[in-house]
């Protein structure tokens, strides 16, 4: 065990909390612990590169792999008119990858940051996040206008709500036949499963889902109380513990 550098496990062992899926799943996922008073818990990927070591080979890899069976699903003629759009700030590089094995599709991520005198081409709300505004501001404002497929991608698809905001905004402004969404994980509960196929009727739009892995999180009763105390109790120690040499240099 000398050469891991993170399990994904000391958040489980504490809080109970579980990950149940398919065989690939704990190869992609952990669990971090969330100053957040909505969720306890945080999915944490171990293939992404953002908040843990990774090879380059790995993190790209698994991209370009679901930008190939975007490919697949598409087929050439319809990749070529294809959009794809990354979600900040966890899924702006997974985004860059997916559009590679797509084919070197044209390629959009959200920013959480107005830029003046850039106008928007569109915004959403993701409810659960820490910060919840999204704006898409593309150099050509008429990226998003083609008729072609918008392939959406982020790390995880956890109840969707993210994607349907996304899909409804800009649908009502550059209304498409179809739309792809991307993800690592799809972790949706039971209740959530038919809401994509729901939305799509609605819209009257096809939107597909390609995942690498899919499960969902069991979470104990009271866990958000117990993720709150947990938090508490590392915040504590840490300010007791004796400062070390990082420490130092920074408050000199």
């Amino acid at each position: 065990m000398s050469n891991v550098v993170w399990t994904g496990t000391w958040v489980a062992e504490r809080l109970g909390v579980e990950l149940v899926g398919d065989e690939k799943l704990s190869d992609l996922l952990g669990l971090a612990l969330r100053r957040n008073p909505k969720r306890a818990h945080l999915l944490v990927s171990n293939v992404l590169g953002k908040h843990v070591p990774q090879s380059p080979s790995v993190v790209y890899g698994h991209g370009f792999a679901l930008g190939r069976r975007v490919r697949d699903l598409l087929g050439a003629d319809e990749c070529r008119a294809a959009v794809v759009l990354g979600y900040a700030e966890t899924a702006t590089g997974l985004g860059h990858c997916v559009a590679d094995g797509v084919g070197l599709a044209p390629y959009l991520h959200s920013t959480r940051r107005p830029v003046p005198g850039v106008a928007s081409a569109g915004g959403f709300e993701e409810s659960h996040s820490h910060a919840t505004s999204h704006l898409l501001l593309p150099e050509n404002p008429d990226l998003l206008a083609g008729p072609g497929p918008l392939v959406l991608v982020d790390d995880e698809f956890s109840t969707g709500n993210t994607i349907l905001n996304t899909i409804r905004d800009l649908h009502a402004r550059y209304p498409r036949e179809r739309y792809v969404v991307v993800a690592l994980v799809d972790m949706r509960s039971a209740a959530d499963m038919g809401r994509l196929d729901e939305f799509a009727r609605e819209i009257g739009a096809r939107v597909d889902l390609v995942t690498a892995a899919s499960g969902t999180v069991r979470l104990p009763e009271g866990v958000l109380q117990k993720g709150q105390a947990l938090v508490a109790e590392q915040e504590a120690a840490a300010l007791s513990a004796p400062a070390g040499p990082a420490v130092l240099a920074a408050r000199a």
